[in-house]
């Protein structure tokens, strides 16, 4: 058998893989000589197996596992259409590699872009940024000095909160978003949210820097320059972490239909006119609207709203079931989602 046999530096030459490389695949149990010399461990190769440690060399190069290479080597003679649909398998996988190495590159760039230019990206879709505006527009609507009428965008990790505030309301809500680049937290004019919220259907990019935002879905952008303001820390008016409060669970249309019966007090402010609702609890702890006697004596914990502002925050919180936090006449009355903590209204009580 010698004599049509190479030895290991002959197969190495002729094969492309090293001395070394060969003593591995040795080792592996992937390529083992034909003939070992018992005295001296000199390995010898036949023909066939020069023939599978030259795809050995090539399936080297490309990449493919070790254990992979063993399988092809064992199904080369017996199976070589196997070998071929290894070798179809293997160049899926490198053209799927070689895309997402893609991606992530593109997406390097564009941080490193976006770190050298002072400039956050944030990613979304137009359904959510649009349920998010929705839920907190209305809360900026009649805002005056000194804030003004505008929507505050804050991002968090993953995500982007929008608020909106009058000094009498304040509206919350979050929605999923990258986030590449610093934490930033422009107060955008009304006019600019309400440009945001018109863009097409489909993912949407928004780029914040310190004097613009820019935002572009399905080659429509728009732009505007944030207002100069420092927006109020709007997490001093929420319950501290821990603290217990009185959640009323509540039917936003029963509640709707209770409010256009129960009777209102009329209110002056500034020379505008504003009607006002009560509500208190009955016995059981369920929702009632209280009368005016109770708002100016000792009625128990209630709380009078502005009515249209009530109304407001129950459109915004959407049908069915919602949560009213009620802790006394004093404190915001709190408007909440059930089972979504990131969005809900706040209502600043009336004083008698």
């Amino acid at each position: 058998m010698e004599s049509n046999t190479r030895g290991i530096g002959e197969a190495a030459q002729a094969s492309g893989l090293s001395v070394s490389a060969l003593r591995f695949y040795d080792g592996a149990g992937v390529l083992v000589p034909a003939v070992v010399d018992p005295s001296t461990g000199y390995r010898r190769y036949t023909p066939a197996q020069i023939k599978a440690a030259r795809l050995i060399a090539g399936l080297r190069r490309v990449g493919m596992p070790v254990a992979d290479i063993a399988q092809a080597v064992r199904d080369l003679a017996a199976d070589p259409a196997g070998v071929r649909a290894k070798l179809d398998d293997h160049l899926v996988r490198l053209e799927t590699g070689l895309a997402d190495a893609r991606r992530e590159l593109l997406r390097l760039h564009a941080l490193l872009d976006l770190e050298e230019n002072l400039m956050t990206r944030l990613t979304m879709t137009t359904a959510d940024l649009t349920a998010a505006l929705d839920a907190v527009r209305f809360a900026a609507a009649g805002a005056t000095e000194p804030i003004p009428a505008g929507v505050l965008l804050e991002t968090g990790d993953g995500t982007v909160t929008l608020v909106a505030t009058d000094r009498y309301r304040l509206a919350v809500a979050s929605a999923p978003a990258g986030v590449e680049g610093p934490p930033v937290r422009p107060f955008l004019p009304l006019d600019l949210a309400d440009d945001l919220r018109g863009l097409p259907a489909g993912p949407v990019t928004v780029d914040v820097t310190a004097d613009r935002v820019h935002a572009q879905a399905g080659g429509t952008s728009v732009e505007g320059k944030p207002f100069a303001f420092d927006f109020p820390d709007y997490r001093r008016l929420l319950p501290a972490a821990g603290e217990e409060t009185r959640r009323v669970p509540v039917d936003a249309a029963a509640l709707r239909e209770l409010l256009a019966a129960a009777p209102v007090v009329d209110r002056e402010h500034d020379g505008e006119a504003y009607r006002v609702s009560i509500l208190g609890l009955d016995p059981a702890g369920s929702l009632r609207l209280a009368t005016e006697d109770e708002w100016t004596g000792d009625g128990g914990p209630h709380v009078a709203v502005n009515r249209e502002f009530l109304l407001q925050a129950l459109d915004a919180g959407g049908s069915g079931q919602l949560l009213l936090e009620l802790d006394g006449p004093v404190r915001p009355l709190v408007v909440r989602v059930p089972g979504d903590g990131a969005r809900f209204s706040l209502l600043m009580p009336v004083r008698p």
